[in-house]
């Protein structure tokens, strides 16, 4: 189990911080321009595969509904995985969720994003 800590934003890879800072703004086409032509992202279960389902995956997920994104904590589990914590607040089911973003980086871009629960 991966333990949270302050790591500051600027200690993150550099492809998980663009990948954040455009993912939170919903802008998909920066946000998947951070991954690997054949990279994987799986949300809840569900995969993509190739930049460009991860594109689509980006620009259509949540767009239904209103949130705001916070950080809670990162964490460098080796030099090739990262998990970023985050809350995400909205109109969606259940109004609240923290998510664990469990990046993998080779050759400074994200090959695999993993979107769970935090903790499981």
């Amino acid at each position: 189990m991966t333990h949270h800590d302050d790591l500051r934003s600027d200690s993150l890879p550099a492809a998980v911080r663009g990948f954040l800072t455009a993912h939170v703004v919903r802008d998909a086409d920066t946000a998947s321009s951070f991954f690997a032509e054949d990279a994987v992202a799986v949300d809840q279960g569900e995969s993509f595969r190739g930049r460009e389902q991860i594109h689509t995956f980006l620009r259509d997920a949540g767009s239904e509904f209103e949130y705001t994104t916070e950080r809670l904590g990162a964490a460098r589990v080796d030099d090739d995985h990262w998990v970023v914590t985050l809350r995400l607040a909205g109109t969606f089911p259940g109004g609240v969720a923290e998510l664990d973003y469990r990046f993998t980086i080779r050759a400074d871009v994200i090959t695999e994003l993993v979107i769970a629960n935090h903790g499981s």
